[in-house]
This record gives structure tokens, C-alpha cells and sequence, in this order.
């Protein structure tokens, strides 16, 4: 009788985002630290996250491997690798190049980007085509409803559901602000689901909390176990919010929280034991 092939395990990174206000050589250092398999890097206005021979040097010093780029997509950080959204996602594509890694997460456009609004589902898929690296498009927020009219931040749409796109990133915070079912979006996902944000939170509607797994309203461990069942070829990503942590030591504790919760419900579904997938 054949030996059974083994259940691949699911890698569980942790995003830089989760250590703020510490920095960018916290988050290798907390990653090395804990176990995590890996670091998604959230391109700031931090220098450091910038830098592809800083973050090579503390990647090979922690031995801790940079598994995706978070391009730097939000408001904040509008200026960060120049002002041309294109170029921003080429400098991304060749940064994860050089980095080994697997996935570049991008947001959609905002409603003003008018040209890149247009050009967007067409760039996502040839840019599929012109290098390994995928290119994730992340769920955001749908319109905001003030005295009775409808804002819209985001455009073709802020659901990759509805996006004409390869790859999708499916964040469970977003998910709690926006409303949406979370377990649903990943079933019209298919196989376009090639990136998950593990995070709670309470919605619907704003702050979006990206709180420790476990302690929200989303399903975050059935979403995990579901993932762990079917042998999802992604990444799962802590990206969770410390800044009320009174001490590093209580960051820490979090973070461990949240990489204990992730396996354990990743495992759950494969009869594999938490202790073996760790």
C-alpha cells in the first residue's frame, strides 16, 4: 500500500502593516521571532519599505523570505514611486522580481485615475502576461451614502467579483466595512482567489478594524478551514492592527494570537494536526 502523499501547508505571512508604529525592520525581526513563513511588504513613505537592497539584507539576515508586495495604492502614499499608476505597479513587479515573490497586492483605482479607470481590467490581464508575478486585486468599499447621495471611491468597482481581472486578494476586514459575506466572495472567486488578508472586524461600515482573527463578526475560520480543505495554492497574510499594543511585548503576543488562530483553523479541515502544520 502506496505512503500517502502529504498535505501541503497553506504559508502564513505576516504584512509589515501589523507592527506599525514600529517599522519595517520590526516586522522581519517579529516574523524570524514567531514562525511565520514569510513577509507581504506594505510600500509606504518609509523609506525602508522602498528599498530593495534594505529589504534583500534584513530578508537574508532574519531568514525570513519576502512572499508579496503590497504596491502602494492608498491615498497616503499617492506620491510614493512617482505619481503614474502604471509605474507604480511596474516598480512593484520588479521589486517582487528580484525579491523571489509570489504576489503583487494592488488596489482598484480611484474614481479620479480616469485613464488608468479605463485601462485597468486590460492592464491586470497583460500584466498576467508578462511575468509570474500575480497581480492580486484587493476588495475595498463600496459607496458611502451622506444625506441621501452616493460617493463612490473607487471605480470600474471596489469588488474584484465584478472585476474582469486574473487574480483576486480577499481581505476580511474589508470585507466586515463593506458588508459582504465573506465566505461567498471567495466561492465566486474560484480560482481567481489567489490571495487572502486574514483579519476580523464588526461592520458594516467604518473603521475598518482589521482586528486579531477571532475577535470579529467575520468568519474568519471557516473561511480558513475552507481554504486549508481544498488546499489553497495562496498565501494567507496577517494584516491586522496593533497600534493599541502598550509595549512591544504585547504586539508580540497579538501577532502570535493571530499566526496560532490562522494555522490552527487551516489545519483543521486536512487532518492535520495544528502541532504538525506549524
Amino acid at each position: 500500500m502506496g505512503q500517502e502523499e502529504p498535505v501541503p501547508r497553506v504559508q502564513v505571512a505576516l504584512s509589515t502593516a501589523s507592527v506599525y508604529p514600529e517599522r519595517v525592520p520590526d516586522a522581519f525581526e517579529a516574523a524570524a521571532r514567531l514562525g511565520y513563513d514569510g513577509i507581504e511588504i506594505m510600500v509606504t513613505m518609509d523609506p525602508v519599505s522602498q528599498d530593495l537592497d534594505v529589504l534583500r539584507r534584513l530578508s537574508d539576515y532574519h531568514g525570513v523570505p519576502v512572499v508579496a508586495v503590497h504596491a502602494p495604492c492608498l491615498l497616503l502614499t499617492q506620491r510614493v514611486w512617482g505619481t503614474e499608476p502604471w509605474g507604480k505597479l511596474n516598480r512593484a513587479r520588479e521589486v517582487a522580481e528580484k525579491l523571489g515573490s509570489k504576489v503583487v497586492v494592488v488596489h482598484p483605482p480611484f474614481r479620479w485615475q480616469r485613464d488608468y479607470v479605463r485601462d485597468f481590467e486590460k492592464g491586470m490581464t497583460d500584466l498576467a502576461e508578462q511575468t509570474d508575478v500575480v497581480f492580486a486585486v484587493e476588495n475595498l468599499y463600496p459607496p458611502w451614502r451622506t444625506r441621501g447621495s452616493e460617493m463612490s471611491l473607487y471605480a470600474p468597482n471596489w469588488n474584484p467579483v465584478e472585476l474582469d481581472t486574473p487574480h483576486a486578494t480577499l481581505d476580511l476586514s474589508h470585507t466586515a466595512v463593506s458588508g459582504s459575506d465573506a465566505m461567498a466572495m471567495a466561492a465566486d472567486l474560484g480560482s481567481r482567489l489567489a490571495h487572502v488578508h486574514m483579519a476580523d472586524g464588526f461592520g458594516p461600515g467604518l473603521p475598518d478594524a482589521h482586528l486579531i482573527p477571532g475577535r470579529g463578526r467575520q468568519p474568519c475560520a471557516e473561511l480558513l478551514a475552507r481554504l486549508g480543505a481544498i488546499r489553497y495554492p495562496g498565501i494567507v497574510v496577517v494584516e491586522v492592527n496593533t497600534r493599541r499594543a502598550q509595549s512591544r511585548q504585547e504586539r508580540r503576543a497579538d501577532l502570535a494570537e493571530a499566526l496560532e488562530f490562522t494555522r490552527r483553523h487551516l489545519a483543521a479541515a486536512t487532518g492535520v494536526t495544528h502541532q504538525e502544520s506549524a
